[in-house]
């Protein structure tokens, strides 16, 4: 993704669902925005592997947080999200040999796209695609919601895009269909240019939320079926990775 966008990449866990029964009971906070429409979100959470660009103190001429290409980021900018950071010591339940962790909130609502790359046996490697926002939620609710996990983490919450069905109903059901418990965050909504490279690959795309008049593949997928999903099942598998 970073070849595609020029721009740091989160890895987080995908930890925790959070309805907004949940929030409402922990916090008697009452969700709002993207959030709300997903039926609650994401706590995206790891021990420092996120990059300090995701805290979202960059903003953009509108005052709108974003992630920039490295090339792009001013001194001023890079000062931003290293003040936005602390370095947590290691909490000794996990890494039994110490050592320190980034510490940082996502402080801004911005579009993301979510992947993860899984391997499965007698088929290969398959791709999710979950496009979303991050969400900023009140630092009171943050930290009560943030310490139920690890506080000494750095902390991002994602409302995926839902569609109201199958995977994609609300946030739990994208949560539920996860390959595993990691996923490789980037800065905008790049779904659509992912699709396509993974059908130069030969990688077929498991489950996506990309709307069906944004995606291009080759026109030779069209001779393998009607359904779209199946299509590039049968079409990956026909023609063989490009790269053994």
């Amino acid at each position: 993704m970073k070849l595609l966008t020029g721009r740091a990449q989160i890895f987080a866990d995908v930890r925790t669902y959070w309805s907004p029964e949940a929030v409402k009971k922990a916090t008697g906070y009452e969700l709002e925005g993207a959030a709300k429409e997903a039926g609650g979100f994401l706590h995206l959470i790891n021990s420092g592997a996120a990059c300090l660009d995701a805290c979202g103190e960059v903003k953009d001429e509108n005052g709108n947080g974003v992630m920039k290409p490295f090339w792009e980021m001013t001194e001023e900018e890079q000062k931003a999200c290293l003040d936005a950071t602390e370095w947590c010591a290691a909490d000794n339940g996990y890494f039994r040999g110490g050592g320190f962790s980034s510490r940082y909130l996502t402080k801004a609502e911005m579009p993301v796209t979510m992947i993860r790359l899984n391997l499965v046996k007698n088929l290969g490697p398959v791709l999710q695609i979950c496009e979303g926002y991050t969400v900023e939620l009140p630092d009171e609710v943050s930290d009560k919601i943030w310490k139920r996990t690890d506080y000494t983490w750095p902390c991002t919450w994602f409302a995926p895009r839902t569609t109201g069905e199958g995977a994609f109903k609300t946030a739990y059901d994208v949560m539920n269909n996860w390959g595993a418990n990691h996923g490789a965050i980037s800065y905008g909504h790049i779904g659509a240019d992912l699709i396509t490279l993974a059908s130069i690959l030969r990688i077929p795309v498991c489950m996506h939320n990309v709307p069906e008049e944004d995606i291009f593949r080759p026109s030779a997928w069209n001779a393998f079926g009607m359904d779209k999903e199946g299509q590039d099942f049968r079409a990956c598998a026909a023609y063989g990775p490009m790269y053994k």
